[in-house]
Formats: C-alpha cells, structure tokens, sequence
C-alpha cells in the first residue's frame, strides 16, 4: 500500500476507536435506536447536493442496511451493559470475517499466515465468550456479534462499487437507512419518547453525535471504502487492529474500564491473531471463477 493510503487507514482507525467512547458518552441520554438514526440523518445531509450513485439500487440498499445492522448491534451492546473497549474490540473481529468470507465467495484466498492469524483470533473469540453472563447478558453479546458479521460483509459489497464516488455513496447509503430506522424509532420508543430525548439533549452529547455521523460515518467509511476499492480485502481489514487498542485504552482512561483476566486474555488474543494476518507480506492469490 502506498505510504499516504496507510496513514488514511491509520486515521481511520483512531476515528472509530474514539467512537465508542463518544458512542457510550451519548447512550446516557438517548437510546441506541435514537443514536443511530441521528449518527445516519447527519451522513445523509450531503445527498441534497450530490447525485445519486450510478450502481445497482439492490447494491446500495444492501450495504445500507448491513451497516444500519452494524451500527444497531454494536450501541445495542454497549447500551446493555457490554464495554466499550470490549465491544471494539468485537466489532474489530471483522477482519477474520471479511477476509474469511473474501475467500469463500470472491475466491480471494488468504496465505498460510493469515489463516494462522484467523484461527489465533477466533481463539481469542472463544475465551471471551465464556465471559458472557457475569456482567452482560448472553443477549447483549449474541446481538453484537452479529456487528462484525455485518460489517465484513459491507467490506466485500463495498468493493463491487469500484467507479462510484465513495462521498456520493455513503450520503445516499444514509438517506437510504433512514427508512428502517425511523420505522424501528416508532415502533420501539416511541414518538413521545424522541422528542423528550431530543429536547433536553446537552451540549456535550451533541457534539458526540455531530462527531460520531461526520466523522465516524461520513469521514471514516468515505476513507474505508476508497481503501477497499483499490486494494484487496486481505490488505485492507487488517489495519482494524488499531481499533481495538484505541478503543480499549481510551475507554479505560476515560470510564475506567477493566477487565477481568480470562476477559482480557481473550483480547489480547483477537488482536494478536489479527496482528499475524499484518505478517503477510504476500498478497492473496486472486482465483477467477468461470
């Protein structure tokens, strides 16, 4: 990759681990369902400028509402007790997924090391989860595994959109994502409810919500989706790593997060298996299917 494209993907990273931070700073206030429907509404802003993305409706309203999954599962878990630095670091499994799933549908298989660096991970993923129930329910958990899952599965869709403008695609994407959200808005809290979370919003949280749709959303996955298009998934994802120490370290420093010892064994294995896909220098072998 070349030397800028890296620092965009290190940037990325640092944006989004901030983000759980701000995601639970603003849960105290609002619902998860609330958070994401204003996170999308701001990232939506731009397509009153700009065109439509000249690509497959039945593409663009999939990744749309892969990512309103993402985003639902991922504020559900931490506003059901899941920490934020653990949740980043769940979400972050992602890159097994992606690169996993790269090699089941787009014949983009991984080296040796890089299914060496999954299987450490999914490892990692397994000692966290005999952690579930002590602190957060095996609700809140099963809900935000599906954040991953998700989330790889907007990476590979995301690489099928390699002409369209990535700033046209995601303001469009959130227009687009507004119309399960404002259904599950009314459906689960409830008009009264909005508004009185919307009327005595602080100014703090605000700000955590403008941050977390222009940069988080808009900023951040504009960047993600450039890197996506013009690299393959193997190179990209792995950066991800990032995340979880970001994540993590500024939760523990801002809410003063710890985390039990089998807890933390399992995180540090994630990001130590996702680490290991980075040792691959060799890109995946790109396998056509007739």
């Amino acid at each position: 990759m070349k030397p800028l494209d890296i620092a965009l993907a290190v940037t990325v990273a640092v944006i989004w681990g901030v983000g759980f931070v701000l995601t639970r700073i603003a849960l105290d206030e609002m619902s998860s369902t609330l958070l994401t429907a204003l996170r999308f509404a701001i990232t939506a802003l731009p397509c009153l400028v700009l065109p439509r993305p000249k690509m497959s409706w039945t593409l663009v309203f999939a990744i749309s509402w892969l990512l309103v999954a993402q985003f639902m599962a991922q504020t559900y878990g931490i506003e059901h007790g899941v920490p934020a630095g653990l949740t980043a670091v769940i979400v972050q499994s992602q890159a097994l997924f992606t690169v996993a799933f790269a090699a089941l549908f787009l014949r983009e298989l991984p080296t040796r090391i890089q299914v060496l660096g999954i299987g450490i991970a999914s490892c990692g993923l397994l000692l966290i989860c005999l952690t579930v129930g002590y602190d957060f329910s095996v609700v809140a958990f099963a809900v935000l595994m599906t954040a991953p899952v998700s989330f790889a599965v907007s990476n590979l869709l995301l690489r099928q959109a390699r002409a369209v403008p990535m700033l046209d695609l995601f303001a469009w994407i959130g227009l687009i994502a507004m119309l399960p959200l404002l259904t599950a808005l009314f459906v689960v809290d409830g008009p009264r409810v909005t508004w009185l979370a919307l009327s005595q919003i602080s100014l703090a949280v605000a700000g955590c919500v403008l941050a977390l749709g222009l940069l988080g959303t808009t900023l951040g996955y504009w960047i993600w989706g450039r890197l996506l298009r013009n690299y393959t998934a193997a190179q990209v994802v792995p950066f991800a790593l990032l995340v979880p120490f970001i994540g993590a370290g500024a939760s523990a420093l801002v809410f003063d997060e710890k985390f039990g010892t089998l807890r933390l064994a399992g995180m540090v294995v994630v990001i130590a298996g996702i680490g290991v896909m980075l040792l691959s220098r060799r890109p995946p072998v790109l396998v056509e299917v007739a």
